[in-house]
Parts: C-alpha cells; structure tokens; sequence
C-alpha cells in the first residue's frame, strides 16, 4: 500500500517531469489545486494556480526543451521538497534577455504540499541569477 509521503512525491514527479518537461497542460490542470497558493513567486508572476501555468509556459517557450534532473526528494507528511536541476536550450525571451541558443542549466529547490492528489502550495528557491550570467546578461565573476 503507498503511503501519503509516496503519493504525493509522484504527483511532484509528473508535475516536474510531464508538465514542466513536456508541456502537459492539461495535465497541470488536474495536478494543481484550484485554491494553489505559490509563497514564493517568481518576478511578474501571480501566487497562484494562473500563475504558476504562466510561469510554466514562459519557461517553455524560452527553453522549449525545458527539462528536469530530480536528484533527491524528501518527505514530511504531505509537504515534499524536491532538489533538481533544470536544463535547456536558450530559444526564446528570459528575464528580458533574447535567445541566444546557449544551453543552460540552474538548480532549484521546491517544497510543495499535496492534499487528495493535487498540489496546493509551494515554496522555492531557484538560482536563476546563474542563468543571467550562462546567457552572457550578467558578467561572471572570478574563478576560483
């Protein structure tokens, strides 16, 4: 029998691997709450459910190979926190800067809650002041 902690990290992985990484949109629907509240969002995104999907397909359409590497995920009740890594091909506008067709990749780390099935908050840290320096709109600095 799958445990609550179970079942909620396989919601988190389709939701990473089908819709960020596949751009099931339909699929989003169903796996996010309508009442989905976003503690944490990204710069000109609303704290929920609209605009998570918002948040989704500017991904997609910036890095429309878009994808995730889970590394590791944990489990506290129905709160699960996931450790990945995203990668893509820069086709499309990011963060104001225009494609440039480099390959990208960035860390994040998410916690989100699922109740019967369907995500309903999340909290997140991603590292996207790396991407701004991969795609060349920030300057590098010294190696170590």
């Amino acid at each position: 029998m799958t445990n609550i902690s179970d079942a909620a990290k396989a919601v988190i992985r389709r939701n990473t691997d089908e819709v960020q990484g596949g751009g099931n949109w339909a699929l989003f629907d169903e796996l996010f709450d309508d009442k989905f509240l976003d503690h944490t969002p990204q710069p000109n995104c609303t704290p929920d459910k609209p605009g998570a999907l918002g948040l989704y397909k500017k991904l997609r359409a910036a890095f429309p190979d878009f994808r995730a590497e889970i590394h590791w995920q944990r489990a506290d009740g129905d709160v699960i926190t996931t450790y990945k890594t995203y990668h893509g091909t820069h086709q499309g506008d990011f963060l104001g800067v225009a494609a440039t067709g480099r390959k990208i990749r960035f860390e994040t780390v998410d916690a989100m809650r699922v109740r019967n099935g369907k995500i309903t908050e999340h909290w997140g840290v991603a590292n996207l002041f790396s991407v701004l320096q991969q795609l060349g709109a920030w300057p590098a600095g010294p190696k170590a």
